[in-house]
């Protein structure tokens, strides 16, 4: 049973910084790939960023240069790091892992997902 627990999310002004971790147990993350998404209200789940299992990256336009994925093999964590914060990133965001060794944009292709955290970023 692969679980994914998030953690680290909350209240921050805008220009601010926070640090999202999705914790996991049942699947080593170092094998596969994990993607980042976020839901704000009344939008469609949204691809942040992707991580392969070579630790490969990758970004959306709007969060390129500001957020940064990485990963900790020991701890079986990825991380989503999250600076110069805007209003319009506050939303829920969840971890994701795919049975297979590369990210995909597609929330449809992730088979386990962690709960969500709530950002806010306030103006």
């Amino acid at each position: 049973q692969v679980q994914l627990v998030e953690s680290g999310g909350g209240l921050v002004q805008a220009g601010g910084s926070l640090r999202l971790s999705c914790a996991a147990s049942g699947r080593s993350l170092s094998n596969y790939a994990v993607g980042w998404f976020r839901q704000a209200p009344g939008k469609e789940r949204e691809f942040v960023g992707g991580l392969n299992w070579s630790g490969t990256t990758y970004y959306q336009d709007s969060v390129k240069g500001r957020f940064t994925i990485s990963r900790d093999n020991a701890k079986n964590t990825v991380y989503l790091q999250m600076n110069s914060l805007k209003p319009e990133d506050t939303a829920v965001y969840y971890c994701a892992t795919r049975s297979t060794s590369y990210y995909s944009l597609y929330p449809q292709l992730y088979d386990y997902w962690g709960q969500g955290t709530q950002v806010t970023v306030s103006s």
